[in-house]
């Protein structure tokens, strides 16, 4: 008699894989899906095209992921987001640190220059006249500060009435950003690096709006247009900027836009963070698709009728321009939507839709958050999750007690 193979066990779901996993666990839970993390990682850097990518920690909040990003073959550095995390990487052997966004912080910068360890090690962005003299009245040591100059990456029109894109630095012309440089070099103690340059409205807007046709087709228009207009603006800044200073690097873009930045001459580097775990608002790009990596999961709590469950909490709106989108989604079971009366909330969440019928007491839904690293922002932990199983459990920055911002 012909034996034969008994037929292989269909694949779990996501939902059922997350499900069992967890099955031992009281929730809430936040939860990191390692094969979606992975593919994620892996799919930046086939789009980053050789050029290094740095990882954004604001978009992880999670040494442990820091780390895993960082072992991949094509991430090199870390973006911070804040001096005392910074400070706090660099003692914990992370190496090659930009912090991208101006501090005032004294006492972290009385740090930094005391300790020429960190000071090799971390790379300050800088725009302002303003900012050299508060470090300089910080001092506590000599040791050299390295600078990198932001350039304001913003399209410009109807002769600069109208501005698309991210108010950050002042510095905008090749005059202003090498007037600026020269200015830094002649400080003792401080130093030009690297140049940083981040096109939010290119990298961080999708230009797939679900069900928005003229408005997808009209932001990739104004995209179109500035990609342009920056591409030629930051190739001039950098050649006049190397006649001033001896750059190491030159950083751009974000998740959204890895092709055409990495694509540009004058940019070495690119960043991204979102994309290892894949947010809702990272949904809605035509050139890219990622995985949902990073999941939160809240105990159905109450059944107050047909149609709906009640679940605890999940009331984390994301940060930005206030709106719809800034709400997580609900995700698993497919199907459920909020109460437009209530919307999340802060210590239950009413759900609604057919789903909610096969949903019993201490079942869980699973949300996606709107944006990334927010979310761990709630969570003291991360479960990593292979296959349908925990591998390990890991603590957020918040779960190390760190709160930066």
């Amino acid at each position: 008699m012909v034996m034969l193979d008994a037929p292989a066990p269909a694949p779990l779901s996501d939902r059922h894989r997350y499900d069992r996993a967890t099955a031992h666990l009281d929730g809430p839970v936040a939860v990191v899906d390692l094969a979606a993390f992975d593919a994620n990682a892996a799919d930046l850097v086939r789009r980053a095209g050789g050029k290094p990518i740095r990882v954004a920690s604001k978009s992880l909040r999670c040494r442990a992921l820091l780390e895993r990003a960082l072992a991949v073959d094509g991430f090199l550095g870390v973006m911070s987001f804040t001096l005392e995390e910074s400070l706090w990487l660099a003692r914990t052997g992370v190496r090659d640190i930009l912090l991208a966004y101006p501090s005032t912080d004294r006492v972290g910068y009385a740090e930094l220059t005391a300790d020429p360890g960190p000071a090799r090690e971390i790379t300050v962005v800088l725009d302002d006249p303003a900012q050299l003299d508060l470090i300089d009245k910080a001092r506590s040591g000599d040791a050299e500060v390295r600078v990198c100059l932001e350039l304001d990456t913003a399209l410009h029109l109807l002769g600069g009435r109208v501005r698309v894109g991210a108010r950050r630095s002042p510095l905008r012309t090749p005059e202003q950003l090498v007037a600026f440089a020269e200015l830094v070099q002649r400080r003792p103690g401080f130093r030009v690096v690297g140049l940083m340059a981040y096109e939010g409205h290119i990298a961080g807007v999708g230009d797939l709006v679900p069900g928005r046709p003229v408005r997808s087709r009209l932001i990739r228009l104004m995209q179109g247009r500035a990609r342009a207009e920056l591409v030629e603006r930051r190739a001039a800044v950098v050649r006049r900027l190397r006649q001033a200073a001896e750059l190491e690097f030159v950083n751009g873009g974000g998740t959204g836009s890895v092709e055409s930045t990495a694509a540009e001459r004058a940019v070495t580097e690119v960043a991204a963070g979102s994309g290892l775990y894949q947010p809702q608002l990272f949904d809605n790009y035509r050139v890219f698709r990622g995985r949902p990596a990073a999941l939160f999961g809240q105990p159905v709590v109450r059944r107050p009728g047909v149609g709906v469950v009640t679940v605890l909490g999940g009331g984390y709106p994301a940060s930005g321009a206030a709106g719809p989108d800034r709400s997580p989604v609900p995700y698993l079971p497919p199907g459920l939507r909020y109460d437009p009366m209530e919307g999340a909330g802060e210590v239950q969440t009413p759900l609604l839709g057919s789903a909610a019928d096969d949903l019993l007491i201490g079942d869980r839904v699973w949300f996606r958050h709107a944006k990334a690293g927010e979310l761990c922002e709630r969570f003291a932990e991360l479960h990593l999750i292979e296959g349908d199983r925990i591998v390990r459990t890991v603590p957020t920055y918040r779960g190390e007690g760190k709160t930066f911002l």
